[in-house]
């Protein structure tokens, strides 16, 4: 259905199961679909202390199934977690080789060889004011998913859109400068909605 309606794109829950999630992997593949995953129901058995998973686990399965897209944190808003945990969710999705690093739960060394990569989803209470949060914990290989922080903006949804874009260039633009985005990040931010009505209504 999806692709009959001219989608390019289709989610996918997590409580579908891994043997159907593997199925649609097939194919969106087949059909030249990206899919994207949501980890809805996750917590269930990866934020248990005495029993279940760690997220980690999910997101080496979703690699080897084959998704395009998983929600795998923010560090801040909604869903925010250990920034150095985090990390390793992002690792695992993102390199082709894993070094042993403890502070982020990788407790082994793993090659991931030619195996696709899976792009991390930050979404959940994100808005363009953490912008340069976002930028130093999550890096650049992500999607920022904002949708209360688009959809939710006072002067609408396009307003909201360009708002968060402008947060994105100036504080891209301040890294590359050399400046500390991430001490200076509020002032740039500040500086930027100046000059940009959207995004200023969006900082009050």
């Amino acid at each position: 259905f999806a692709k009959d309606v001219g989608s390019i794109i289709c989610m996918i829950d997590l409580v579908i199961g891994y043997t159907a999630i593997q199925t649609m992997a097939i194919w969106a593949r087949k059909n030249d679909m990206i899919l994207h995953l949501h980890r809805a129901g996750n917590s269930t058995y990866s934020r248990q202390k005495n029993h279940g998973m760690n997220f980690r686990v999910i997101c080496k399965w979703m690699r080897m199934a084959g998704v395009d897209h998983i929600h795998a944190g923010t560090v801040v808003g909604k869903l925010e977690g250990d920034p150095l945990m985090i990390k390793g969710f992002y690792r695992t999705l993102l390199d082709s080789y894993l070094p042993i690093d403890l502070p982020q739960g990788l407790f082994f060394e793993q090659d991931w060889a030619s195996l696709r990569r899976v792009l991390p989803v930050a979404s959940g209470g994100i808005h363009a004011g953490q912008m340069h949060q976002l930028i130093q914990y999550l890096g650049e290989d992500v999607v920022l998913q904002f949708g209360g922080g688009t959809i939710g903006h006072p002067d609408g949804i396009q307003a909201g859109a360009t708002a968060n874009r402008v947060a994105l260039e100036c504080m891209v633009l301040a890294r590359n400068e050399g400046r500390d985005y991430v001490t200076e990040g509020p002032q740039i931010l500040r500086d930027a909605a100046k000059t940009c009505g959207p995004l200023q209504t969006a900082l009050d």
